[in-house]
């Protein structure tokens, strides 16, 4: 997802002077769908944190994400088309990327692994960012095919992910409930060491 929302970042502005604004009118209308972004991701957050659901926000918004590279690798549409592409790529990544991180944060028990895992989360991730760097090249702009194309892919890759992680959770929560059924039950100071080990801890999904 961090390829994707670097991406975006390195080129919108690049993409709306090609659209025939000046330096500073693109930099001005790259701003509207940062701001379309914060409202979208205030509001997704909000009803999926009240639902306590996370896999279906997360793919929903990586496809948004994915529509809006898949348009803006055509080359025959319009200039407002192109512009509106904008809004679903800062709304649907900028949404996505929370969402996974927050639903995998969530699912960790304990302090320390919570810890550890965020920071082994959001280092891989960044990983993301050197890749970014090198696939928006300035020889390819201003349509920069093979930067948007690798954002495609990697946001397809985060769909299959966030299906097997989601797929993951359920069978290991209709795991637990098995063996919570006919094992004893802990005592709450085991529960509380325990974390996500213990038999009572269900994953969010």
């Amino acid at each position: 997802m961090l390829i994707s929302q670097l991406g975006y970042a390195y080129f919108s502005p690049t993409i709306i002077a090609e659209l025939g604004y000046t330096s500073v009118r693109a930099n001005l209308l790259s701003t509207p769908p940062w701001a379309a972004a914060f409202i979208f991701a205030m509001t997704i957050a909000f009803i999926s944190d009240r639902l306590a659901h996370r896999f279906l926000f997360a793919e929903t918004c990586i496809l948004i994400a994915l529509t809006g590279f898949a348009v803006l690798l055509d080359p025959g549409l319009r200039t407002a088309t192109y512009y509106g592409a904008l809004f679903l790529i800062a709304t649907g990544a900028y949404t996505a990327m929370p969402i996974i991180v927050c639903w995998f944060n969530t699912n960790l028990g304990g302090h320390l692994k919570r810890s550890v895992g965020s920071a082994w989360q959001v280092g891989f991730g960044n990983i993301g960012g050197i890749i970014a760097v090198y696939v928006f090249l300035p020889n390819t702009a201003p349509r920069f095919v093979l930067g948007k194309s690798v954002c495609i892919g990697f946001l397809v890759l985060a769909i299959v992910s966030c299906f097997v992680y989601w797929v993951g959770c359920q069978w290991e929560n209709r795991r637990r409930d098995k063996r919570r059924a006919r094992g004893p039950n802990l005592s709450e100071e085991e529960m509380s060491r325990s974390g996500d080990d213990n038999p009572g801890f269900r994953f969010i999904l």
